[in-house]
């Protein structure tokens, strides 16, 4: 049996190597490949283990032998599942894996943009704080947590993960999901009330039709003028435009964001010299521990469809 794994670099430094699959059988392992040469590059394998490397309906008619595709990731948009179903093939991802470690990221960033870090990082740096006639020098705003309001946009396992460890910061928590959670224990409001009540909005939701461009000019202009918005979902969940004007014009406080529409990074994004926005480069789902835990999973999933009762299969 055969395996292709064609873009491992995004994997790397994990604990678990690519040799946790050479149980299964003869692995070629590829730092990288583009969406033209994937074709070439699964060529006669019965299994490719994928993070973000397109899989289209043209790489399966090319690639006749091909019966499993697992992703090293919970979305699968890079995959034609349509055409994966007409193939035969079936598509496992690896949902939840980075729940934890996207919590973390999503607080990290809140934290930033209440504590005005960024600024008070640059500060010291720049020797402001050796000039202060105090001991303490605090010129740019910070806000406690505790009290505020904070609109959860997605209830799944990171939604609700998220609305518990702001819970525990003594936020009041509200949610606006597609649909109405049987045991959420916080108020569930309109995608509209959401905006408008937020102190902080979080979007934990997946990229589709209903969500794309959810922080668009019409939402966001609902939204108090203090509100952070937070966004570790999908780039193009933001409307990077509207989001980049609401900042510079002061219709909300903050933005911080793990993802963008292009990635990497397009220079050209009006978020990169917006005011008072936090960019880090597509990162919270990377922690080490949160690798090792996602390499198993791809492993587990390949094994139990090999045994005959696939998990997590998505077609």
């Amino acid at each position: 049996m055969k395996i292709v794994i064609p873009d491992w670099s995004t994997m790397s430094a994990v604990n678990l190597g690519f040799s946790v699959f050479e149980e299964f059988g003869e692995v070629v392992c590829c730092g990288s490949t583009r969406p033209e040469e994937a074709a070439d590059k699964i060529g006669d394998a019965d299994i490719v283990l994928v993070n973000k490397t397109p899989i289209t309906a043209e790489v399966m008619e090319q690639c006749p032998n091909l019966r499993y595709i697992g992703l090293f990731a919970t979305g699968y948009n890079n995959i034609d599942i349509q055409a994966a179903t007409a193939h035969g093939i079936t598509v496992c991802n690896a949902g939840s894996y980075s729940t934890d470690g996207v919590i973390q990221h999503t607080f990290a960033l809140l934290l930033s943009l209440a504590g005005n870090l960024p600024r008070y990082l640059e500060a010291v740096r720049d020797g402001e704080w050796e000039k202060s006639p105090t001991f303490s020098y605090f010129p740019y705003p910070l806000h406690e947590l505790t009290g505020k309001t904070i609109a959860v946009i997605g209830y799944g396992s990171i939604g609700r993960g998220v609305a518990r460890v702001a819970d525990a910061f003594g936020m009041k928590v509200i949610v606006h999901t597609r649909t109405k959670p049987l045991d959420c224990p916080y108020l569930v409001v309109s995608r509209e009330e959401a905006f408008r009540q937020a102190d902080v909005l979080t979007v934990h939701c997946p990229l589709n039709e209903q969500t794309a461009q959810l922080l668009c000019r019409e939402n966001l202009a609902l939204m108090k003028p203090t509100a952070y918005v937070i966004n570790t979902a999908r780039g193009g969940i933001a409307d990077e435009q509207a989001v980049a004007d609401a900042l510079n014009e002061g219709r909300i406080a903050g933005y911080g964001t793990d993802v963008l529409v292009q990635e990497p990074m397009n220079p050209a994004t009006p978020l990169k010299t917006a005011k008072n926005c936090i960019i880090t480069p597509h990162i919270a789902w990377s922690a080490l521990e949160t690798r090792d835990r996602l390499v198993k999973i791809v492993a587990d999933n390949l094994r139990n469809y090999l045994a005959g009762h696939p998990t997590n299969q998505v077609n």
